[in-house]
């Protein structure tokens, strides 16, 4: 499966495992690489000394090239992006902010730059700073939405006739069928988080993953809008921020409500009341907890098959 972003990024499959926060540790990373995809570590949840550590114990477990993902508004950002500069890491996934800041040191040190929008607006952006790709993820996606809540089906297709790079899909791809309608759209790749959070290897807490499971249509909902559009699992949490947003609570009464520390609280030590539980809608399609090498030959497997069905169509 050879195209632009195998090339851009040396891999085998334009399959990428989202940089999430509490579920892509080294594990899960070099087990995506390893199988052929692009394993990211999410930085979004790790000081700077423990970055290094994933990333070195990346880099012992796989030779395969690998990434990190930086959310840009992270307090830690600016650390999290030295570190990644200084270990020479193959591949950075950026997001929250403007991609102008760190797109030149990242690529004289070697490291391609990939950045994460949520309109054609930010695509355009990103392909005047120079970066050699964006993911452009419709609001399915699990964690922090784009406030344009635009989906993956109206945001890929727009942000393909507007930009030339290479392009990848993200939010609410999970299968081989997924994948092929990301293609059929415009995508040269896809970026699954929520699947991959669901896998063997990823550090989410394992009573997370068996909630997630079990989800249904409906069980996640956009919340915090004031703060940040965040998809949620409708637990007690999300019922109390319900509620608190339906009597007009202002910014700043969000924030103290959601307090520090509550998404590690939910996905990484599977507090499933009180915790703040991140995941897309597609996991009301996810029923099982394989490992990454799994996920990614059922994925390249049904995309195969479901390719060569559709000239029957």
């Amino acid at each position: 499966m050879e195209n632009r972003i195998t090339s851009l990024l040396g891999i085998r499959y334009p399959i990428v495992a989202g940089g999430m926060i509490w579920c892509s540790g080294w594990r899960l990373a070099a087990a995506v690489s390893q199988a052929g995809g692009l394993g990211l570590i999410g930085s979004g949840s790790m000081t700077p000394e423990l970055l290094r550590e994933h990333i070195r114990k990346c880099r012992a477990a796989t030779g395969k090239p690998f990434g990190v993902n930086v959310p840009l508004m992270y307090r830690y950002a600016e650390q999290i992006m030295e570190v990644a500069i200084e270990e020479r890491v193959p591949a950075v996934f950026t997001s929250a902010g403007s991609p102008k800041t760190w797109t030149a040191r990242l690529h004289d040190a070697g490291c391609k730059v990939v950045h994460v929008v949520s309109s054609t607006k930010f695509a355009l952006k990103s392909q005047e700073a120079g970066v050699d790709a964006v993911v452009a993820e419709g609001f399915e996606a699990g964690g922090h939405n784009g406030r344009e809540e635009t989906t993956t089906m109206v945001l890929v297709p727009q942000v393909r006739q507007a930009v030339s790079i290479p392009l990848i899909a993200a939010g609410g791809i999970a299968t081989g069928r997924g994948m092929l309608a990301a293609f059929a759209l415009g995508a040269e790749g896809i970026q699954m988080g929520t699947r991959f959070a669901l896998a063997r290897e990823s550090s989410a807490s394992e009573a997370f993953k068996e909630l997630c499971i079990g989800l249904q249509e409906g069980d996640t909902m956009l919340a915090l809008k004031k703060i940040s559009p965040t998809r949620l699992i409708r637990n007690d949490f999300y019922r109390v921020v319900e509620e608190a947003e339906s009597r007009g609570a202002t910014a700043d009464e969000l924030k103290e409500l959601l307090g520090r520390g509550r998404s590690k609280r939910g996905i990484f030590e599977g507090d499933l009341s009180d915790g703040e539980l991140e995941i897309g809608q597609i996991a009301s399609l996810i029923r099982n907890l394989p490992t990454a090498a799994a996920i990614i030959g059922q994925i390249v497997g049904e995309y195969e098959t479901e390719r060569l069905r559709l000239p029957a169509l």
